[in-house]
This record gives structure tokens, sequence and C-alpha cells, in this order.
């Protein structure tokens, strides 16, 4: 295994028609691939595809927009799909102010009662954030631990990855870092610790330059690491060995 994509999608309705010829792929190529939770729904099926291939490990959690249809319920629902081996974190879970599709006291109780259950079970988190950084570092500072975890599709600049990671976290960097106008990314990806970068591709969605506007899949991972070796001025077999050590560490893959 050359490189792990950490945040994919795989049972997305995007890849329906072709699933397995897209996880041979994988395979084929030595990319393992971690695809997430957002829901009850595609966390049971992560879960499944997890457990039926070996290269594929799987989260369980919900997405701030559905924290609205959270009940304790389905919280001890989750808690039992963590309980297979081939779950590595709880995620994808956060907040989300730009969308609003829960309201933002909901996420904000749901998002701790998940960083709760990550807690008991001794998983790291798998952590969405969109305008909403402020409240999701007092609801990570609350919690009175450091967190381990990985900050999926990192936007922001050097001062907000330098507070991410001072409180624990990777940063998950993705087909963004390709764009024209994320300058700041690139500046931020240069100068921290490769030891704390994973990489993802957030399939089907972020789709890397020069196939932006195209469904992305796991195989793109290797453009996003081309990207960082370019800006660090390292190979590119320096960025896959590095962020493969950070993504088995994190996860606890063996």
């Amino acid at each position: 295994m050359r490189l792990i994509d950490t945040h994919a999608h795989l049972d997305d309705r995007a890849f329906d028609k072709d699933r397995p010829a897209l996880i041979a792929r994988l395979h084929a190529d030595g990319v393992g691939a971690v695809t997430v939770g957002a829901s009850l729904d595609s966390s049971r099926e992560a879960v499944r595809l997890a457990e039926r291939h070996r290269l594929i490990w799987a989260t369980v959690g919900v997405h701030p927009h559905g924290a609205k249809y959270v009940t304790p319920k389905a919280l001890r629902e989750l808690e039992e799909l963590a309980k297979s081996p081939r779950v590595v974190a709880i995620g994808e879970i956060g907040l989300d102010y730009y969308r609003d599709l829960s309201p933002r006291d909901v996420q904000r109780s749901v998002f701790a009662d998940q960083l709760e259950l990550a807690k008991k079970l001794e998983l790291p988190v798998v952590l969405h954030n969109r305008q909403s950084t402020d409240d999701l570092v007092a609801i990570l500072r609350k919690t009175g631990r450091t967190h381990a975890g990985v900050v999926h599709s990192f936007l922001g600049d050097l001062v907000l990855a330098e507070t991410l990671l001072g409180l624990g976290f990777h940063l998950g960097v993705g087909g963004p870092l390709t764009y024209p106008a994320n300058a700041a990314l690139r500046d931020a990806v240069r100068r921290v610790p490769l030891e704390r970068i994973v990489l993802e591709t957030d399939c089907p969605y972020l789709t890397p330059v020069p196939h932006r506007g195209k469904r992305n899949e796991p195989a793109y991972i290797e453009l996003v690491a081309a990207e960082i070796a370019r800006l660090r001025g390292v190979s590119i077999d320096d960025v896959a060995r590095q962020t493969t050590e950070n993504a088995l560490a994190l996860f606890g893959i063996s």
C-alpha cells in the first residue's frame, strides 16, 4: 500500500455503475481508502464495504447537515457499528454554518455527543468545519482533552493550521490544494510539519486539477501528493511514504 486516501465516499451514487471496477483499481494501484460515514445509512454501507475489502476501512458518524435527525437510538447504533474492527474513526462530524441545514444549537449538541462517543471508544475523529471555526474550537477545548483526529478538507491559512495542530489534529489535504485561488492553503501546506498531513480526495467531490469538474476517485490522490511534493521541494515518494505512515498511525491500521 503506497498511498492512503483518508476521506472517500465510496458509497456515493456516483460510483453505483462501476464501484467494483473502482475498488479493483485501488488494489491494483496499491491505494488504501477510508470510506467515511456521513449518516446512519452511509455509515452502515461504509462498514459493509470495509468488511469486504482488505484495503478499505470505515468511519461512522453523522454529518452536521443531518444533526437534526440524530436521536439517542441513532447514537446507540453508531456505537454498535463502531465496534467493527474495520472502523477506524468517528466521523464525519462537526459544524457547518455555511448551509445551516440543521439548527446551529442542534449541530453543537450532536457534535459534542459524537466527540464523547469517540472518547468512550478511544477512536480518533474526522472533523467537518465550514465557516464555524470559533465554535468548533471552543467545543474541542471544552471537552478538556486533546483529541486525535483529522480536520477534513482543510482550507485555512497557516494561523488556523497551527491552532488545529495545537489541538492535536492532523490536516486532511485534498484537491483544493491544486486550485489557483488557494494561495494561503498552499503556503500553510508548505510550512507545517509533513508528519501532520494526511491525503484525501473527498471523492466523488473536490476533484484536483487537471480533472476538476469531473468525478473524483481515490486514484487521483497521487495528484495531491505530487502538489505537496512540488510545494515542499521533495520527492513524491517522500510524501507518499510519510503521509501513509501518518494515516496508519492516526487510524491504528496495522
